[in-house]
């Protein structure tokens, strides 16, 4: 029978799940043992290093904690100028805005997207910006996942929203595509899925009778500009929550009331 000591030990080095290396002294038996060192119980260790005297042994361990899933960070917009800094482009700037912060090159195309891969933490990451005109965002997106098969929950879309208030953020663990066309080719694209994270930016509803798409093709005025560039900031820090800490904590900081008074 194990003696209860090596049964302790052992219960205690198979629940470490960081990365650690940690020395213990025990009897010299206990290295000896079988149940102690088989590869079932010894799988998760990447070194043991045992040095013996007549009555104790001290072992070394160093845990390997398991890689990090890589995150695809997607923006949805229209390319090109005539588009750059409308309401319906956003989720570009919302990208440019991680891009920059975490010092991640956008320069390359891939996938029909402007594509970079960094890392947000000790997270790796993919941005991409598709570059296929918003209603075949999907094309893109789709393609990216397939290829690198990224799980549906480690993906981010973040996107325009008209019935959210003016620069308001909603995090939401999934849902449809409430009319809006990206979305909607992306969703066709996973297959009719549905489960995976967005990102919604409030662009407010059109003033008037004016024409919905019209609407989303109108750049901000200085007050609005100043307004998203905060919204930008909260949802930098969000992503970095969402990806270090999950989702429950991100939508808490996104839905507090305190957060916008922090970044004012």
């Amino acid at each position: 029978m194990v003696a209860p000591e090596l049964m302790r030990l052992t219960m205690i080095l198979t629940s470490i799940s960081f990365s650690s290396v940690i020395t213990v002294r025990i009897p010299y038996c206990f290295c000896r043992c079988s149940r102690f060192t088989s590869p079932a119980r010894m799988s998760k260790f990447s070194t043991l290093a045992c040095s013996s005297s007549d009555s104790t042994t001290s072992a070394t361990v160093q845990i390997s904690e398991p890689k990090p899933k890589p995150w695809l960070l997607v923006g949805l917009g229209n390319p090109g100028k005539t588009f750059k800094g409308t309401r319906h482009n956003v989720g570009f700037e919302m990208i440019e805005t991680i891009a920059e912060a975490e010092g991640i090159s956008m320069s390359s195309v891939n996938f029909k997207a402007l594509f970079g891969k960094g890392s947000i933490g000790h997270v790796p990451v993919m941005l991409a910006k598709p570059q296929t005109f918003m209603n075949a965002s999907g094309e893109s997106v789709g393609s990216i996942v397939s290829y690198y098969k990224i799980p549906l929950k480690q993906v981010l879309v973040i996107f325009d929203d008209m019935d959210l208030p003016f620069a308001k953020l909603r995090l939401l663990p999934k849902g449809g595509h409430g009319g809006h066309n990206g979305m909607r080719s992306v969703i066709n694209h996973f297959k009719g899925s549905r489960d995976f994270t967005r990102l919604k930016i409030g662009i407010g509803r059109p003033p008037g009778k004016m024409d919905p798409v019209n609407f989303v093709m109108r750049s901000f005025n200085k007050q609005e500009r100043e307004e998203l560039d905060i919204t930008y900031q909260i949802g930098l820090e969000a992503v970095r929550i969402l990806l270090l800490e999950g989702f429950d904590k991100s939508a808490t900081f996104v839905n507090s009331a305190k957060t916008l008074e922090r970044f004012r």
